[in-house]
């Protein structure tokens, strides 16, 4: 059987394969997504939830792009909550429960609904290679698919192995077969390789909890949304989750089974997820401890099924049903499938350009878990990036590369490829270096312009940001132009135990002193709330991005100048064939990772473990500056 020539060939039908088959067709090249299972696109394999901390930063910068993320997470979601309202707003993180059907549904939908995609399913066992440059892949079925570029997004199914207790099984996820041929294939062709676990919960019958002896988790009161677009809104109801813990009795069931826990007998012999270990894990590194929190979340609207958050574990059922028993709660729980781990295959992502093209093979493209990664957030991010470049590649086009002043997932793709990942990779704040200027809030004013510039992002997407930074710039003008008197003001700020003033003062530096938000200033001046009601054009976005911008105005500043300063190194671009053997000043360590990295600018350079101020100076004296 022989199927049509595509554009580009998408392996995987995970978040990374949806995002980069959407991506890819949106800007009109043929997209044929292949998967194992047809009914599992878009499956939400660990907990039902999207966004976080950086994590909700990643699903707004998807959707302010023109991906789909922030739509499905919207049309799926059961509970919104923005994270950290009592930090700066660097720090505030949207995230969701959602409906793990629902989430899988309204993406193959969508996918549906766009126009260059076709289906195919079965897996893919192989690549066509012809003289450097791929040509198509191959499946089990002994078909042959042949395509200009294709985007590997093979999650946790590359010679995938479950482990659960002393038994172990090959597999991608539970209840589906491992995926092979490839890896091996790509070790015949230079690629370095290694492995990597993760682990996921047991899943229990909500019919059988007990939440009076729990802590009710509700949603926000006024629930916001993923996505700057019309096409989706606010819940209107919510469904809440719940905290309960472990004990000390829990903890001693847990250790009585760690001499048949893969993870202490040796049968595991990767590296897992730092930031989300398993519970047999966690009570072995923090033993100090008497409890740990469990969330109870629910799994849809209508389904009984509940997934146990901070139990992730791969010990023997049996002994995980035992300890569940002993959680306030879950007295009576019933299980409907045990937690276990999986180790999986990845390929170090110094293998690859800020593209996410692979430097061995041409037109070959890796984006999610393949590339030493966890998350969905994570892994989305990099399908969308590899599928818009997989286009322009094939339009002759240069690629789309964010930097780390750009976006979180700037920071991301530069992070892999420029210093690896021996654990999976998950995005923090903390890894950003201008986290103030890429906020949740601003992720379209950041980057739609951009994303509409390459043919991503539609006319609809880059009007609404227009007009977003116009009644943005129409609040502030108000706010700067508009004085307010001791009469009106200094009963406010005595309630919030701010200096009085003896003679009128502009709004906006009252909007600077802490504790002072705009809609007190709103209520304390009627005048003010007048002319703003004007201009807002009921635009609560606008409002928000106007205080913002007025109370962060001194860090903003400051964090732009860095950036500048940093994003000059960028401008200086290294030859792609340059010999640092040749440069006799340069340390060792500085030749070997340099040459193995092959970073494409200066900036890139000086992020590379091992290379020193000192290396960097010799180089900007190689380059001639």
């Amino acid at each position: 059987m022989m199927l049509r020539k595509y554009d580009v060939i998408v392996v995987g039908g995970g978040h990374a394969g949806c995002e980069a088959a959407f991506s890819a067709a949106k800007m009109g090249s043929s997209v044929l997504l292949v998967t194992m299972n047809l009914q599992n696109i878009a499956q939400m394999s660990c907990n039902p939830a999207m966004g976080g901390v950086a994590k909700g930063q990643i699903v707004r910068e998807i959707d302010a792009l023109g991906g789909g993320s922030g739509m499905v997470t919207d049309k799926s979601a059961i509970q919104f909550k923005m994270l950290n309202l009592s930090k700066g707003p660097a720090m505030w993180s949207p995230r969701t429960q959602n409906d793990r059907m629902k989430f899988a549904e309204e993406w193959r939908l969508l996918l549906e609904r766009t126009e260059n995609v076709d289906f195919w399913q079965d897996m893919v066992n192989g690549l066509i290679v012809e003289d450097g440059k791929l040509k198509g892949v191959k499946t089990t079925m002994g078909v042959e698919i042949f395509s200009d570029a294709v985007v590997l997004t093979n999650g946790t199914f590359l010679n995938g192995l479950i482990h659960l207790g002393e038994k172990n099984f090959k597999g991608g996820r539970s209840g589906e077969g491992a995926s092979y041929g490839i890896t091996e294939q790509l070790v015949d062709l230079g690629f370095e390789t290694g492995r990597m676990k993760t682990g996921t919960p047991p899943r229990v019958d909500g019919r059988s909890l007990d939440y009076s002896k729990m802590e009710e988790q509700p949603g926000d009161e006024n629930p916001s949304k993923f996505s700057f677009s019309r096409e989706t809104s606010a819940l209107e109801k919510q469904r809440s989750c719940y905290i309960t813990y472990t004990n000390d009795l829990t903890h001693e069931i847990l250790r009585s089974g760690f001499d048949r826990s893969p993870m202490f007998n040796g049968a595991i012999k990767s590296v897992g997820p730092r930031y989300c270990p398993s519970i047999e894990d966690k009570i072995n590194r923090f033993a100090e401890r008497n409890r740990h929190q469990i969330f109870v979340e629910p799994e849809g609207w209508n389904t009984v099924e509940v997934y146990v958050n901070g139990f992730s574990t791969s010990l023997p059922e049996e002994v995980q049903y035992a300890a569940l028993k002993t959680i306030p709660g879950f007295e009576n729980v019933k299980m409907f499938r045990p937690g276990y781990a999986i180790e999986y295959d990845y390929f170090p992502p110094t293998q690859l350009k800020h593209s996410l093209e692979t430097k061995l093979i041409e037109n070959l493209f890796f984006a999610g878990q393949i590339n030493g990664t966890t998350g969905y957030e994570e892994a989305a991010s990099q399908g969308l990036m590899a599928g818009i470049n997989a286009h322009l590649k094939l339009a002759g086009k240069d690629p789309f590369v964010l930097s780390r002043s750009d976006a979180y997932i700037g920071v991301l793709i530069d992070d892999l490829i420029t210093k690896g990942t021996k654990e999976p990779y998950r995005m923090f704040t903390s890894r950003a270096e201008f986290r103030i200027l890429l906020r949740q809030d601003n992720a379209d004013l950041r980057l739609t312009e951009k994303s509409h510039q390459i043919g991503l992002a539609s006319d609809e997407q880059l009007e609404d940001v227009r007009n977003k930074i116009s009644i943005t710039n129409k609040i502030k003008d108000v706010l700067n132009k508009t004085s307010l008197s001791p009469e009106e003001i200094n009963p406010l700020l005595e309630e919030k135990n701010s200096a009085l003033i003896k003679q009128k003062n502009k709004a906006n530096t009252f909007l600077m002193r802490p504790h002072i938000a705009l809609s007190d200033l709103r209520m304390a001046s009627e005048n003010l709330d007048k002319k703003l009601s004007k201009v807002d054009e009921g635009n609560l976005d606008a409002l928000m991005q106007a205080e913002i911008q007025i109370k962060y105005e001194g860090y903003i500043s400051r964090e732009q100048d860095n950036a500048l300063k940093l994003n000059r190194l960028e401008e200086v671009k290294i030859p792609e064939h340059t010999d640092y053997d040749s440069l006799s000043s340069l340390s060792a360590e500085a030749v070997e990772k340099l040459t193995k990295i092959k970073p494409t600018t200066i900036g890139q350079a000086s992020r590379i473990s091992g290379v020193s101020p000192s290396d960097v100076s010799v180089l900007l004296v190689y380059l001639g500056r």
